[in-house]
């Protein structure tokens, strides 16, 4: 797979395709690390300065939950008895998101940079990369970066003589989705199991080793690198007043160029679908669209042409930017199924702390599971809609919530859809995916009780 980039509005995916781009000398090649050197060696800002241009920048956390960025930082206490800590959240394991695994195998110095300026900012010496276990590829690119940072004088101590220091370790998770909610982190950090800890304390206050901890998506910390080279107002060029920058989005499903694209933030996504990713498959018609990863309301196609790809407009249409996983979904894709397999995952990766996650990821799953083979009765929509319901806002964590939301608006939105399981006591669309979507494809409606069919789980 290929990952174009957007000229012209590039903050973070500046690079030449084509190049081994990610090496040091490549990387100071593009006027990497002058920033970090202006900011230490040349007193381009005091920290304070700092952290006020990227509160100006408007940056909001590019994780899922938009949080500003420069706000967060500001809820560290003013004179720490401990030590402070950067965890970098690259636990990426949203399904539909893969952004950013491209910056760190593709742009790593730039996250570095990024790091050594937030650090400075937010008066922290120790940063952690907390990448997801499954990315190998990233784990040995971010590795090599950083040992080259520390040759090359950008990480260690007393960095360009300016008496900051600044150091960074990697380290790899073991596959758990939940490690990527921040307080999850923070305890698979510290050795413990990955479960997400009851708030507050918040980790601002009581964090990774119960130092003052600081959780921050890679994108969030890679654009730092452009803020503190040209300014909060600069960053601000791009987007609207409440959703300012650009934005990484990772696209995927039946469009001719899938990829990871970097555009402003508030572009219409029906232009960007059809000058960044080259439109829809020849004869496949937009069905619906996920725009943030896979845990936010689903919209139909005709929503999806109206929206732009901000916070807002998402929300004024009925849905969230989230993390900026685009799953596009094409005619002929059965909802039902769709449904399905991602509760599948949700109930997998539930660490079991809280019961209504607990049990509820896997009683809606079974449910759906039923409504897809013919198994079901009319009253199993609502009661899978009350279920749902049920689960929202009482855990921990928002995993409930993920499984929850997209299971509630796949109702909402192709309610007709699960009636016509139910109706036909089979999937109206043979029990399989769409041959556009590269899975098994064909067959026709085959009912449970028909000892030749053969459904897909």
């Amino acid at each position: 797979m290929s990952y174009p980039v957007v000229d012209g509005s590039r903050t973070i995916l500046n690079f030449e395709r084509g190049t081994e781009s990610w090496p040091l000398a490549s990387y100071e090649s593009r006027f990497g690390y002058a920033t970090a050197k202006a900011v230490l060696k040349g007193g381009k800002y005091q920290p304070a300065e700092l952290l006020q241009e990227v509160k100006d920048s408007g940056l909001r956390g590019r994780g899922g939950a938009g949080f500003p960025t420069g706000l967060k930082w500001s809820f560290l206490p003013k004179d720490p008895e401990h030590p402070v800590i950067l965890a970098v959240n690259a636990d990426e394991s949203e399904p539909g998101t893969f952004k950013d695994r491209v910056i760190m195998e593709e742009n790593p110095h730039v996250l570095l940079e990024g790091i050594v300026l937030s650090c400075y900012a937010m008066g922290s010496n120790s940063a952690y990369i907390y990448c997801r276990g499954e990315y190998v590829p990233s784990l040995k690119r971010v590795h090599a970066a950083i040992e080259e940072a520390y040759a090359g004088g950008h990480l260690g101590k007393d960095i360009y003589g300016s008496g900051f220091d600044c150091d960074v370790t990697l380290h790899s998770g073991a596959g758990a989705y939940i490690c990527g909610e921040e307080t999850g982190l923070i305890e698979s950090l510290e050795g413990k199991k990955g479960q997400p800890r009851i708030k507050p304390p918040f980790p601002a206050v009581y964090g990774a080793f119960g130092y003052p901890t600081i959780v921050n998506n890679v994108e969030s910390i890679a654009a730092v690198t452009y803020i503190a080279a040209e300014g909060g107002q600069a960053y601000r060029a791009w987007g609207s007043d409440k959703s300012t920058g650009t934005k990484l989005f990772s696209v995927s499903g039946p469009v001719k160029r899938p990829g990871v694209y970097e555009v402003p933030i508030g572009t219409p996504f029906k232009t960007f679908l059809e000058d960044n990713c080259g439109g829809m498959l020849d004869g496949v018609g937009l069905k619906a669209l996920i725009i943030g990863g896979s845990s936010v309301p689903v919209v139909t196609g005709e929503t999806a042409l109206k929206i732009n790809m901000d916070y807002e407009s998402c929300e004024e249409h009925g849905t969230l930017l989230g993390s900026g996983g685009v799953i596009v979904i094409g005619e002929g894709t059965c909802m039902v199924r769709s449904l399905m397999v991602m509760l599948r995952f949700y109930h997998h990766e539930s660490c079991g702390q809280c019961t209504p996650c607990r049990e509820g990821t896997g009683w809606i799953e079974r449910i759906v599971t039923r409504i897809e083979h013919g198994d079901a009765e009319p009253g199993d929509i609502d009661e899978l809609y009350r279920i749902a319901d049920s689960m929202e806002l009482r855990t921990i964590c928002t995993l409930a919530d993920a499984a929850a939301w997209p299971t509630k608006s796949f109702i909402d939105v192709f309610r007709s859809e699960f009636e016509a399981h139910i109706e036909k006591g089979c999937c109206p669309f043979g029990g399989t995916f769409p041959d556009h979507l590269n899975l098994r494809g064909g067959g026709v409606p085959q009912r449970r009780d028909d000892p030749e069919h053969a459904f897909i789980a």
